[in-house]
């Protein structure tokens, strides 16, 4: 009971970090990239200039969590250059602001920036590094979800509440309105399935098999469960319906984000534009250290170089500003994209579509995003400043937030009244719409959650981003399609992201970043954990339920856990 209870709260726990957190995925169609450097000058006694050992070139292509980070750790090395390219014009990628409402007159981002608890290796960035945690992000609070009949649920701050086991402690906690608990009752089966389901590859890869919904239904979840509790989970978790998303995706991110302990799903928001508040900071810094970084903006890779023997990338081709073409040499090269990015480089790409590594991502996609903030003539009250919504469009997801209320003093727009977010996912069927249509349809959302308060307040200027194949797709078999932290292919070739194959056991924006953390370590040839703070262990209830499911396997497969049948085989 505690555990369903613990599972029908993640319809909010995933709410977009948009990456991502959702997610952090870089943007399609950005074939980013590289750049190149000199030879390292040393000035002797009498004003001579010799040259000096050169440094390694090392291009990260992408700017968003994962290539940030890569940059960022690797140029702690000062035996290498490093440059960050991207398509855009300013960092971020996804998650990036800059954008401008309607009328040109006000600010607009990709969505609000959420930072879970575990987000540990991001808090040492922010407190240790960037000295920003306390004036970039929110405190904690409660958080709603909504559907067209109302609310729906309140989430707890876990940490102010009594220490329990997890899963004990989230239903406990967690005020459900309207979900009968015979219904939450039928999601206690899944407990086998978090229970076999270690992130292990070989788990991944068994579970990946099948979608959430499927494995929902052969367990025997409820309809009214699944379409309450566990669909606006995955809409706004994964960006995508359940019947679509990988049952691995889905247990992974739920174990991340809720139940690995009491305080998993406690969030900070970033308190202002995140490119102000974070990523500027963070660049300066890599501008201006001892060995600072080279950022190469608004250029887009249009070939790639390979070497005499075919087994390294020796140059790119690059468009600057759209018209300027340059070629830059690089001795690594770090991809720090997303799915529709790395399908777009292949399908682009004559020199790596040649090696079946590089193909296999031309199967990954990404799902569609509209990002939209209203202001309205005047204030109106939000019960809470951030929620999660269900059930006003099939098979689309949808998160709220009162902008004002999160970005505090760090709020800088003229603005007469409230400033509304409201953000949607999987969200094809609405990118097709006018800006002016769906800042009409923004605002009937919600007048249809707060009520005769907002329905008579006016919109007097709406920023619509939109936003289509924007974050990764994890269907059912992607698994398979994702990249390692090391191409096989070509040897000076790494990835970062939130899609990169990792047992770090992180999600969203904290295992982008710890990607870039990986990759920095396998380019220097460093143990890959290596500066990365872990997970904290499985409370003991928790680890005591997975060592009694693998002894029960290890024992049906004759010594040998990996032959045994697991749970999908029973079911499929």
């Amino acid at each position: 009971t505690n555990s369903a209870a613990a599972l029908a709260y993640l319809a909010l726990s995933l709410q977009t970090s948009l990456i991502h957190g959702f997610t952090t995925a870089a943007r399609q169609n950005q074939d980013f990239h590289l750049f190149s450097s000199t030879a390292e000058d040393t000035t002797s006694s009498d004003g001579r200039t010799t040259d000096g050992p050169k440094k390694q070139k090392a291009v990260v292509i992408g700017a968003g969590w994962g290539g940030l980070s890569a940059a960022y750790a690797l140029s702690a090395d000062p035996n290498y250059e490093v440059t960050v390219v991207d398509a855009a014009p300013r960092v971020g990628g996804l998650v990036r602001d800059g954008f401008r409402s309607m009328t040109g007159e006000r600010k607009a981002e990709a969505g609000q920036h959420g930072f879970w608890d575990q987000y540990y290796n991001i808090f040492k960035l922010l407190k240790d590094d960037l000295d920003i945690f306390d004036t970039a992000l929110t405190d904690y609070a409660e958080q709603g979800q909504y559907s067209p009949d109302g609310l729906e649920a309140v989430w707890a701050v876990y940490r102010d509440q009594t220490q329990l086991p997890t899963g004990l402690a989230q239903a406990v906690y967690t005020k459900f309105m309207n979900l009968p608990i015979t219904d939450r009752l039928t999601a206690f089966p899944l407990v086998l399935a978090f229970s076999e389901f270690d992130d292990s590859p070989e788990s991944w890869e068994k579970f990946d098999k099948v979608s959430f919904r499927d494995l929902c239904v052969k367990l025997g979840v409820s309809k009214r469960c699944f379409e309450e509790a566990f669909e606006p989970m995955i809409l706004t978790g994964l960006f995508a319906p359940g019947a679509e998303c990988s049952a691995a995706a889905a247990l992974g991110m739920a174990y991340f984000f809720v139940l690995s302990n009491q305080k998993a799903f406690d969030v900070r928001w970033c308190k202002g534009n995140i490119g102000e508040q974070i990523f500027d900071p963070w660049v300066n810094r890599m501008k201006s250290q001892e060995n600072p970084v080279i950022f190469q903006s608004s250029t887009r890779v249009t070939g790639f170089s390979l070497s005499e023997e075919g087994s390294t990338i020796s140059s790119i081709k690059c468009a600057v500003d759209g018209d300027k073409e340059i070629s830059l040499e690089a001795d690594h090269v770090v991809f720090a994209v997303g799915a529709a990015a790395l399908n777009a480089i292949v399908r682009n790409s004559p020199e790596l579509s040649r090696f079946a590594e590089y193909r296999r991502f031309a199967n990954l996609r990404g799902t569609s995003v509209l990002a939209t903030r209203i202001f309205l003539d005047r204030e109106i009250k939000t019960p809470y400043s951030a929620n999660a919504c269900w059930g006003f469009d099939q098979g689309v997801g949808m998160t709220y937030f009162n902008v004002k209320d999160l970005h505090g003093e760090n709020f800088s727009d003229d603005a007469p009244g409230s400033v509304l977010e409201v953000d949607y996912y999987h969200a094809d069927t609405l990118l097709v719409m006018s800006e002016d249509d769906i800042a009409k349809k923004v605002k009937q959302d919600l007048n249809t959650i707060l009520g005769v308060e907002c329905a008579a307040a006016k919109v007097v200027d709406a920023a619509i981003v939109k936003l289509p194949n924007a974050v990764n797709w994890y269907f059912p078999g992607s698994y398979a399609d994702m990249p390692d932290s090391e191409s096989q292919a070509l040897s000076n070739v790494y990835f970062a992201g939130d899609l990169v194959r990792t047992r770090h056991g992180s999600w969203s924006q904290e295992k982008a970043y710890v990607t870039g953390i990986e990759a920095s370590n396998c380019i220097r040839g460093k143990s890959l954990s290596e500066g990365v703070i872990p997970l904290a262990k499985d409370e003991p209830h928790v680890a005591l339920g997975r060592t009694a499911v693998s002894q029960f396997r290890t024992l049906l497969g004759a010594g040998e856990k990996n032959r045994a049948p697991s749970l999908v085989d029973f079911l499929l």
